[in-house]
């Protein structure tokens, strides 16, 4: 095959595989506006349901999904999926206020996520950090308090800014507490607790031969990011993956664990309550 054959093969493969990509999406819409009435009944019931049993006080999402959504939907764009995903969680705000569910934590970027590639990392270091500027800015309504985990110190200029602004210009607001973990680990979290506390003791001035009996796992959780609030009672990951990857060890020991297959940016507020409902169906039993 000479080169210019080979050319309009490959000019003709992706106009091929744009072409079916085109067609899955117009599917997929046809599809959901054909359903629409349905799902929204359904969501409605289900949502009565619900709310007619106890629900868990604080939940903690893993956000996942994003590029592999904007990859089955035809989208190139570096940050594409990950704005989405940051839309979506307007929404997950708005459930969970409908619930009157007190607390939400959402992991948004690991710290082993930074390592990606140059152009992604940026384009989703910029989505987050457009997304605490706007719900720092979110109207009295629906107030929040924010709070951010991880460690902020090996975060970009821009993004550190935005973090302290979001955390410093909501810390008043007496709504839902949104805790949003960005660069986060969870094993960098139980090490930066050990070393506050170690710290803290050694301040004290307590002799090195007593630390160790000072450690216990009360003076430990003190240290935690979230040192003070409840641990999550429910935990929901998206897109598939059935594995915390490091998210909340600690608080998260006795929390119920749900999996969805669906990608974050396309998770419903249907799926959000069958997730609730398979919580309210266990029997937690908190290690005993």
């Amino acid at each position: 095959m000479s080169i210019g054959a080979g050319h309009v093969a490959d000019r003709d493969a992706r106009r091929d595989r744009l072409a079916r990509g085109a067609l899955a999406r117009a599917v997929r819409s046809l599809r959901s506006f054909v359903l629409a009435p349905v799902y929204g009944l359904y969501t409605h019931r289900l949502r009565d349901e619900v709310l007619r049993r106890p629900l868990p006080g604080h939940v903690a999402v893993i956000l996942d999904g994003n590029r592999r959504w904007a990859s089955s939907s035809g989208l190139r764009e570096p940050g594409a999926g990950h704005q989405a995903g940051a839309d979506k969680l307007d929404e997950l705000i708005e459930w969970c206020v409908r619930l009157d569910i007190g607390q939400v934590t959402v992991w948004a970027l690991a710290r082993e996520n930074m390592a990606r590639a140059g152009e992604e990392i940026d384009a989703l270091l910029d989505v987050i950090a457009r997304k605490l500027d706007a719900l720092g800015a979110m109207p009295l309504e629906h107030p929040l308090r924010i709070r951010v985990l991880g460690r902020r110190e090996d975060l970009p200029d821009d993004l550190r800014r935005s973090v302290e602004s979001a955390e410093r210009t909501t810390a008043a607001n007496d709504g839902l507490r949104l805790n949003i973990a960005v660069g986060y680990s969870g094993r960098d979290e139980l090490v930066d607790a050990v070393r506050a506390l170690v710290a803290s003791l050694a301040d004290s001035g307590r002799a090195p031969s007593e630390l160790a009996g000072l450690i216990t796992a009360d003076s430990l959780a003190a240290h935690l990011y979230m040192a003070g609030e409840p641990d999550p009672d429910l935990i929901i990951r998206t897109s598939g993956e059935q594995r915390l990857s490091g998210f909340l060890p600690w608080q998260g020991t006795h929390s119920e664990l749900y999996f969805t297959d669906v990608f974050w940016p396309a998770f419903r507020e249907l799926d959000f309550l069958r997730a609730i409902r398979s919580f309210q169906q266990r029997e937690r039993r908190f290690g005993r």
